[in-house]
């Protein structure tokens, strides 16, 4: 095959940036699909980030010191595969050893976007290793690097200590004019520069193009002023190109120590591609061939060359990035070998929350509740929870979008204390209100082997559908604790009363969503969130007291562990006559309707529901003896929308759900309103009960 020849240092570093921009051509052009204007365009920055500053070993990519590097402008995948590939990046195992082949080889740079390829269409955390993140979404990453940031502090001010430092690294984040455009990145921005985040750095590509065309369309803001008003620091280089002003400002960005840094790049997209310079064309579809030679030509490249690695570019990398990661790397390994020795314990925790797992006795504090006919709120239960559980844990860490009193999310016990600038191994968190900002902060701290959760009002889970769709995506084991879940919010309206918000949660693939029915359940639901490693989830609770059930009257609440269970049952020896199936708040409902039902003599089944996919994973033999299959007549009682539960209570079975939004009026006014009384329940067991006497129970 054709090469290049380097006549310089300068020339080799010139070849290696070439290199990333020709193997992001050939990979769109081949895939027929991607975005190649960006990786062209950002080369020289992420090769003079990565060869000269980026403290990473490419034998250990998951050295817990390494520098973090978040590609915001997820489309723009090329430049990181590309860049793990020249790295040399080796591949992690499922856990997390290092494995004697590439993290991304040639091959795979060649089945970019291709079905199962490590190389798919937007960079995905798990997928490939050397991605801190999956991005694409735009702002996300930004986002996520806040939360990063956010979690090296606390391992510095948790685990450094005079005479044995472990953590100083940072967190560099490429984004683009759309993620600048996305108000989560306002969001994250805002929380950083409160926080004096000094360890993050932005690089900001304003090449002034999107899909639509130039920016001026949509956009004129002054970026720069609207981040010094954020309390950033802000830098600007006037050409992508010009190496000496990167290195000056990358320079001048890690020497600052009271503020996160913004370096302003432009760049123009798709540079040497001549006939399709600043146009969305080279950001948005692949160059075509002959736009591809014209800009190997441009770059002194064989014309006819497809996926060349010139000799020297691989050997380039490993003598800067790969000399100076493994160096750094072996130094910290003796000082945790040092540590370890000194602090015992410490060490210990580090390396449990290296491997995802929790301390042996972290549920032992855990509350069991009385029976109690007037009970608390689950909310309440909910906070007494996670106090017991977070003084076990101590790299459990969380808050609220400013609703911590009302979600009772605050961490109330002794050295809790609130992260702050001034207190960076606080562990509450106070995010403002930025509830979108806030989730993704929280993967950022999920990714970074902290146990986050984050909180506020179920139906502002809207606004930060995307972060929580990325957890589940991501498999991280973010915990989202929301509140006043039900119309039970009263007074408030229908602007407060979540309607759609269950069913919108339940349809995420990966998410484990918990409405618990009385503190007890909430215990539970704690339990089951806390005991995955990879999955995340939603615990949604009530601001209205609850009954606390008798459990020696009732079945033990730790049927939640199945998602599903039988609460009250007919006698020993006989079939349900009907099943009551309800959720969270309704579960009383349904149980003071099945004493109702008893005293008349007709034997009818409570079952609770709290987790409905936690359910759906159980075996047929335990899902058919919680829901018989040959009993017809069945009521599901849910403060919510619809949509699901035909699938367990059949076409033809009995629903006392929302079909409107809400209303403003007390509870109790509410309730009879929209029927979740205990005679609308009755009622309707006998209506079903009919119904299947007369032989009317086809599905």
């Amino acid at each position: 095959m054709s090469q290049v020849t380097p006549k310089s240092p300068s020339d080799l570093d010139q070849l290696a940036i070439d290199t990333i921009r020709t193997l992001s051509m050939d990979a769109v052009q081949k895939a027929n699909s991607g975005h190649p204007g960006t990786p062209m365009a950002l080369a020289p920055v992420a090769f003079h980030l990565w060869q000269n500053h980026l403290r990473y070993d490419p034998d250990a990519p998951l050295w817990p010191n390494r520098d973090r590097f978040v590609l915001s402008v997820g489309h723009a995948s090329m430049l990181l595969y590309s860049l793990l590939h020249l790295a040399g990046v080796k591949a992690i195992d499922e856990d997390g050893k290092p494995l004697d082949k590439p993290a991304v080889s040639l091959d795979d740079i060649r089945q970019f976007r291709q079905l199962d390829s490590v190389t798919p269409g937007h960079p995905e955390y798990r997928m490939t290793t050397g991605v801190e993140t999956t991005t694409g979404p735009l702002g996300q990453g930004l986002g996520n690097s806040v939360g990063m940031a956010m979690a090296a502090r606390w391992h510095e001010a948790h685990f450094n200590k005079p005479d044995a430092s472990l953590f100083d690294y940072r967190v560099y984040a490429l984004c683009g004019d759309g993620d600048m455009m996305e108000g989560v990145s306002h969001e994250a921005a805002s929380l950083a520069g409160h926080l004096q985040l000094s360890n993050l750095i932005w690089i900001y590509d304003s090449n002034r193009v999107t899909i639509e065309g130039h920016t001026d369309l949509a956009y004129s803001d002054d970026v720069e002023s609207r981040f010094r008003g954020y309390r950033w620091h802000t830098l600007h280089v006037d050409d992508a190109n010009d190496a000496n002003a990167l290195e000056a400002a990358i320079n001048e960005a890690k020497a600052v120590t009271d503020k996160p840094t913004l370096i302003v790049v432009k760049s123009i997209i798709g540079w040497g591609a001549p006939n399709k310079q600043d146009t969305a064309s080279a950001h948005g579809e692949p160059l075509g061939e002959e736009e591809i030679k014209l800009a190997k030509r441009a770059y002194g490249w064989p014309e006819d060359a497809q996926f060349l690695v010139p000799n020297g570019v691989r050997e380039h990398f490993a003598q800067g990035l790969g000399v100076r990661g493994k160096a750094a790397h072996d130094v910290w390994n003796q000082r945790f070998d040092e540590y370890a020795r000194k602090y015992p314990q410490l060490a210990k925790e580090f390396d449990q929350m290296q491997a995802s797992g929790l301390p042996e006795d972290w549920d032992e504090d855990i509350p069991k509740f009385d029976a109690d006919a007037k009970g608390i709120a689950t909310r309440e239960s909910s906070g007494k929870v996670l106090n017991a559980i977070a003084q076990r844990v101590p790299w459990m860490i969380g808050g609220a979008a400013d609703l911590a009193p009302s979600t009772k999310t605050n961490l109330k016990f002794e050295g809790a204390g609130s992260f702050e600038h001034d207190n960076y191994g606080g562990r509450n968190l106070h995010f403002g209100i930025r509830e979108h900002g806030m989730g993704a902060v929280a993967n950022g701290l999920a990714l970074s082997g902290l146990r986050p959760y984050a909180s506020t009002f179920l139906i502002f889970s809207d606004y930060m559908k995307p972060p929580i769709r990325l957890s589940a995506i991501m498999e991280v084991p973010v915990i989202y604790v929301f509140t006043h879940d039900s119309i039970g919010v009263g007074e408030d309206g229908p602007t407060h009363q979540p309607i759609e918000q269950l069913a919108s949660l339940r349809g995420i693939p990966g998410l484990t969503t918990l409405r618990p029915a009385d503190a007890n359940e909430v215990a539970e639901a704690w339990r089951v969130a806390l005991s995955h490693p990879h999955v995340p989830a939603c615990i949604v609770v009530t601001r209205q007291p609850l009954p606390t059930f008798d459990r020696k009257k009732y079945a033990s609440a730790e049927g939640v562990r199945r998602g599903a269970y039988v609460l009250a049952d007919v006698p020993a020896g006989k079939k349900p006559d009907v099943l009551l199936l309800a959720t969270g708040s309704e579960v009383s409902l349904c149980v003071d309707a099945y004493e109702a039902l008893k005293a008349e003599g007709i034997n009818a089944r409570v079952v609770s529901m709290p987790s409905w996919d936690v359910f759906e994973q159980q075996d047929h033999a335990y899902k058919d003896s919680v829901l018989p299959p040959d009993v017809h007549p069945r009521v599901a009682v849910e403060q919510a929308a619809t949509i699901g539960w035909d699938r367990y209570v059949g076409r033809l079975g009995s629903q006392i759900v929302m079909h409107t939004f809400g209303a403003s009026a007390p509870l109790k006014a509410l309730k009879t309103k929209f029927g979740f009384t205990p005679e609308r329940v009755v009622d309707e067991a006998k209506k079903q009960i009919a119904r299947c006497k007369s032989g009317n129970v086809k599905e």
